[in-house]
């Protein structure tokens, strides 16, 4: 049973392959801005070996680090007439959403930006992203897309409904993995 508030992502070495690559980075060059050896950060990206969680924070942090203001895509969420918000793949920090997913949320549509919505995972959001390391989600380019069914969850900062939930993954113009996750009719309709 995963715990209702989840306090890191899963998949670390997954995760930070491919956004390691995505950013046309050797495991040498994280490797030497981390002060350890290519060969423990294969380990990592392999899951052979976890670091300690300020590593972890730092890696993550390397990598996602001047990530590309991609206006166009940015505007095409904002103005959506859909149910919809964007994420960073690496740390779930929310780089846009629509004026649907605003008022689902009980939020303006500036005031989760730059936020990790990771926090607020429900459970099955939890499993969901726990269930990307068994996939093929981390190694394809263009991994198909994920729908789940998710619980109603009220927080102080937002309100997720009940529903299925789309996640398809996009890259901003500088080649960052991010996450667009849609409001979508339930697998279990």
């Amino acid at each position: 049973m995963l715990d209702s508030r989840p306090r890191e992502l899963p998949g670390f070495g997954p995760r930070l392959r491919r956004l390691r690559r995505a950013r046309l980075m050797k495991q040498s060059t994280l490797a030497e801005a981390l002060d350890t050896s290519q060969a423990t950060v294969s380990r990592w990206e392999a899951g052979a070996q976890l670091p300690d969680p300020k590593t972890r924070h730092r890696a993550l942090d390397l990598l996602t680090r001047n990530v590309c203001d991609d206006a166009v895509l940015r505007r095409l969420v904002e103005h959506s007439r859909d149910c919809v918000h964007l994420v960073d793949e690496a740390n779930h920090v929310c780089l846009a959403y629509s004026p649907a997913r605003a008022r689902q949320w009980g939020q303006s549509q500036r005031a989760l930006l730059g936020q990790s919505l990771w926090p607020f995972a429900t459970v099955e959001i939890q499993a969901a992203e726990a269930a990307l390391d068994g996939s093929d989600w981390w190694d394809s380019q263009v991994p198909r897309p994920r729908l789940f069914h998710t619980s109603r969850r009220v927080y102080d900062a937002l309100t997720v409904v009940e529903g299925g939930l789309l996640w398809e993954r996009l890259y901003l113009a500088d080649g960052t993995p991010v996450r667009l996750c849609s409001h979508a009719p339930s697998p279990h309709n």
